[in-house]
């Protein structure tokens, strides 16, 4: 049974809502340049068409900025119709201000209260910022950092500390200061006029423990929509361990609205891995489901022969290939069961508990692949084309258990 969610207060943008019981979104972002309009509208497609419900695009030039609305029209044309979030630093109330086409192009805001300015510059840059997003109608993220928190704010803390009689540790002092930098901006930012159902909060360190420690903490003291994160999850199986372990304990505990994976890529890597990634969380979790899930057994000295590997793995990017045009057509395929199985000890077990399994032989068992469909024994595969005909089984089932969705509603899915 799914966790119980921590109350909030729903935030809508464009047709998505946040919070308010609403599913956890998927969120990702581009590493493009913004400017590059060609090549960010290709990416964001991609990330879309992945199943990523919002995408943070860097603006931070007057390039940049001037290329939102562009992209956001290109993408129209394309049938893309994905919200586009805003991710500004240091100069975001110039480019806001000076670009009135970008404020409107975007979905959402996200400002970072460490660097909206210094000193006297700060309070009135942030108010800017916050008046534009009012104008517009704009929700904003107050996205703290811990690589760029606001330092008069946390020497403050730090100072006011130290003079207590049994201080705190340092890092414990840390934590706070991201929670009360989060709550005091969206505080003052109501104050100027955003209203309290258009703010989101998240508070980003790359700490699995800090992480746990700094969203339990907000959670109890507001009630925002929180985005999770990981502000550097790092690169490959780390990376992807590390958001699992600290979004899986605050997702668990009803705690996040949306999530992004923050990935590092391989040179050249393929950007849409963190969207991935994040459905898989919340698939796993029983949280959501965005596609159907493949389930394969680990192989073992029974399995002597890749083929289940490799029949696994084509069925899986198969499904992934295919999915956009199922979820257009088949409303309910994302949660099908496929299982690909290499021998006779969990194979027939593991298939009849699936929508539909193959359960492969394995080393000395008969050359032959019974499939199961929806608990009951289907038809038997042998030679050389099982691939292939399981594939085609798989297209049938999917044609025949989930209806096909009626014409005038595929062009809203």
């Amino acid at each position: 049974m799914p966790p119980t969610r921590r109350p909030t207060i729903p935030v809508h943008i464009a047709r998505i809502q946040i919070g308010g019981g609403a599913p956890v979104v998927v969120q990702s972002m581009t590493n493009t340049d913004t400017a590059d309009i060609e090549g960010t509208v290709r990416q964001v497609k991609s990330l879309a068409r992945a199943g990523s419900e919002l995408v943070r695009v860097t603006v931070n030039t007057a390039e940049a900025a001037a290329a939102v609305a562009p992209i956001r029209d290109r993408l129209a044309q394309m049938g893309v119709e994905v919200p586009l979030v805003g991710d500004f630093h240091f100069n975001g109330h110039k480019l806001l201000r000076e670009h009135p086409a970008c404020a409107e192009a975007l979905a959402k805001y996200r400002i970072n209260p460490g660097n909206v300015g210094r000193g006297s510059k700060r309070d009135p840059q942030f108010a800017e910022m916050i008046e534009i997003a009012c104008r517009h109608d704009k929700p904003v993220r107050i996205g703290v950092n811990w690589g760029s928190l606001d330092q008069d704010l946390l020497t403050r803390m730090m100072d006011e500390n130290s003079r207590q009689a049994e201080p705190l540790d340092a890092n414990d002092v840390l934590r706070e200061a991201l929670v009360v930098s989060a709550l005091d901006s969206a505080q003052r930012a109501e104050e100027l006029g955003l209203a309290h159902e258009r703010i989101i909060i998240s508070a980003k360190v790359s700490g699995v423990q800090d992480l746990i420690a700094v969203y339990r903490n907000l959670a109890a003291r507001c009630e925002y929509p929180l985005h999770l994160g990981l502000t550097e999850a790092g690169m490959g199986s780390k990376g992807i361990v590390a958001s699992t372990a600290g979004m899986a304990v605050l997702l668990q505990e009803g705690i996040g609205d949306t999530i992004r994976v923050s990935l590092t890529p391989e040179p050249d890597g393929d950007r849409t891995q963190e969207v991935i990634v994040a459905q898989e969380m919340l698939q796993t979790m029983g949280l959501r489901a965005f596609t159907p899930m493949v389930i394969a057994c680990p192989g073992c000295g029974r399995t002597t022969s890749t083929y289940f590997q490799q029949l696994a793995q084509k069925i899986q990017t198969h499904i992934r290939q295919r999915m956009p045009e199922w979820r257009r057509h088949h409303p309910g395929v994302e949660d099908m069961t496929v299982a690909v199985m290499g021998c006779v000890v969990n194979g027939p077990g593991e298939s009849k508990h699936a929508s539909i399994g193959i359960s492969l032989p394995g080393t000395g068992e008969r050359p032959v692949a019974p499939v199961y469909i929806d608990g009951e024994k289907g038809p038997t595969l042998k030679g050389e084309h099982i691939a292939e005909e399981f594939q085609q089984l798989v297209e049938d089932y999917i044609a025949r258990r989930y209806a096909r969705r009626p014409a005038a509603q595929e062009n809203t899915a």
